[in-house]
């Protein structure tokens, strides 16, 4: 096992000193195994592992520890997620590692002496951080691996330790965020720089590289005991956090139920509340089947409205209903039951645009910086991996002396009811703050089943378009026939009941915009929508040897790989 890490580490310094000249890879075919994440330096490890005795487990960690390091705008191990997973022996898995409210956390910490809204102080700072729960999603996920932690995470300290070669994207979006970071932090940072960020920067990072070093010696402990919870905890008291050692100590990753339905001979295996993400996927698929799909064109009006009528309810019932499960009364399961469902939309009309302020939630009782990892291996494993630090580069704030960035996850309650968060998106008493309670989140990792193999594995960053982008993806498969490369690079659009408005990607033909408008719809164009990470999986009929298509967003830097790719 010492000759197999040495050689990792020697796939480890390889990695770093190829890939400043290796491009993304957007489109990757194969027949056993493949990986489709954020990064290339993510990619490349996790299918190393896979390569080496490892499965979708091993390489999901690999990738994420990676991400920690090399894409720092999400990837994390101060932020917080969801694994939906499918493993060969049939056993599906869903984990929550969501970041949960500090135990000091109350509905009105937001709202000073004066009785006035702060809502920067949920976006920015210490007061915006919930307790992570990454690491201790990685420790779940390593019950499920094959091969020692020491291995799985060593391709991480070393990015950290010696440093990459950033990307146009990444200098771009770290010198947009140098007034925050200055902003947030007490002392320098590996994030600040004394001239402009440029491609080809390398980007060291050697206090992250000793806080990993001491997750590898000491597990979970390393990271919610001893000195890295120390350093956090110390951190909070700089600027108004409220974290404490109890909270860190406390932190568990929660297993729960998928979210499963069905949907024309297929198998859908989602993320629960508290991700209102499977909810909203399962609502859209109900909606607009009871209304009919199959007789409509890909992205026509008529098919776009139909969506955006079901996103706007969806949307709505998410404002009202959802939340941490643990502290909502009525069961929200009931949103969706095929006869509310039907009755939601009864008053659609074709050709005539809804208005947000008569079309609310319905009556079932008579949470954009994100990243995905999709990972399917020979065995037949399957792993569809959403982690966040929510906003870019999460609270612009590092903890000093341990070297990662902390989530502002506070944000993604409803911090007064009715106030917008940073995505636009409102929210009531379902998910006001309360004290250890886990914030409403849209991550919406999926997996696709037919007859009882995984067909699809996808997701997406996006914030609360995170939902509304991994439905039209599967449509775009399960309802229109696209190709998965058409799925993902299709353009996006958006509705979230409020703003009243469709947010649309550059790019849609004008006379569609165009009768969107005549029927009554304000459109605004906006920055591209989601990164989805798509991997398809089919059967030939003849020999029955796996097709694997493994598809990586252009969107982003993102990548994609498979046993076939060099």
């Amino acid at each position: 096992m010492r000759n197999f890490f040495l050689i990792t580490l020697c796939c480890c310094f390889f990695s770093i000193q190829s890939l400043a000249q290796l491009s993304s890879i957007k489109v990757a075919k194969g027949n056993s195994m493949a990986v489709v994440c954020a990064s290339p330096y993510a990619s490349v490890d996790a299918m190393y592992m896979l390569k080496h005795g490892g499965n979708a487990f091993d390489a999901a960690i690999t990738a994420q520890l990676v991400l920690a390091v090399v894409y720092p705008q999400a990837g994390n191990i101060g932020g917080g997620g969801f694994m939906i997973a499918h493993q060969k022996n049939g056993n599906n898995i869903c984990l929550d590692f969501r970041e949960v409210a500090p135990s000091k956390a109350h509905k009105d910490m937001y709202i000073d002496a004066s009785g006035k809204l702060q809502p920067q102080l949920s976006k920015e700072g210490r007061l915006s951080c919930g307790v992570p729960g990454t690491i201790a999603g990685i420790f779940e996920m390593l019950k499920y691996a094959k091969l020692p932690f020491s291995t799985l995470i060593a391709p991480a300290i070393e990015y950290a330790k010696d440093g990459f070669p950033i990307t146009e994207r990444m200098a771009n979006e770290l010198n947009a965020t140098q007034t925050e970071f200055l902003r947030n932090n007490l002392n320098p940072t590996a994030f600040t720089y004394n001239t402009e960020w440029k491609a080809g920067d390398m980007l060291v990072q050697p206090e992250l590289a000793k806080t990993l070093e001491l997750i590898r010696d000491k597990g979970v402990k390393g990271f919610y005991k001893g000195k890295t919870a120390r350093l956090i905890v110390a951190e909070m008291k700089k600027g108004g956090g409220i974290i404490t050692r109890k909270d860190l100590k406390q932190y568990k990753a929660i297993y729960r139920t998928p979210l499963t339905f069905d949907y024309k001979s297929h198998q859908l295996l989602t993320m629960p509340l508290p991700s209102s993400g499977g909810i909203i996927l399962q609502q859209l698929f109900a909606m607009t089947s009871s209304v009919g799909m199959d007789n409509l064109l890909f992205q026509e009006p008529k098919a776009m409205q139909l969506v955006v009528e079901a996103e706007r309810r969806a949307f709505a019932d998410r404002s009202t209903y959802m939340g941490d499960p643990a502290f909502i009364k009525n069961n929200p399961m009931r949103l969706l039951d095929e006869q509310y469902l039907k009755k939601r939309m009864q008053d659609f009309v074709f050709g005539k645009a809804g208005s947000s302020n008569v079309t609310g939630a319905g009556n079932p009782y008579e949470s954009e910086e994100t990243t995905h990892i999709s990972i399917v291996d020979e065995e037949g494993n399957a792993v569809s991996l959403t982690t966040t630090l929510n906003g870019n580069f999460g609270s612009k704030t590092v903890v000093s002396g341990a070297g990662f960035l902390l989530n502002n996850e506070m944000d993604d309650f409803s911090i007064q009811a009715g106030v917008p968060n940073m995505y636009g998106v409102t929210g009531g008493d379902a998910n006001a703050i309360a004290p250890r309670k886990k914030m409403l989140s849209s991550m919406t990792p999926t997996i696709v089943l037919r007859d009882g193999y995984p067909e699809i594995v996808v997701g997406t960053p996006g914030g609360s378009t995170i939902p509304t982008s991994v439905y039209q993806t599967l449509s775009a498969i399960l309802d229109f026939n696209k190709s998965p490369e058409e799925a993902v690079y299709a353009r996006k659009f958006h509705h979230q009941w409020t703003p009243d408005k469709i947010f649309v990607e550059e790019g849609f033909a004008e006379n569609t915009l165009i009768d969107l408008r005549r029927m009554g719809y304000q459109i605004q164009q906006r920055s591209p929508i989601g990164r989805t990470e798509l991997i398809v999986i089919t059967q030939n009929a003849t020999d029955k040897k796996k097709n694997i298509i493994a598809v990586a967003d252009k969107r982003g830097d993102d990548d994609a790989r498979t046993e076939q790719s060099e």
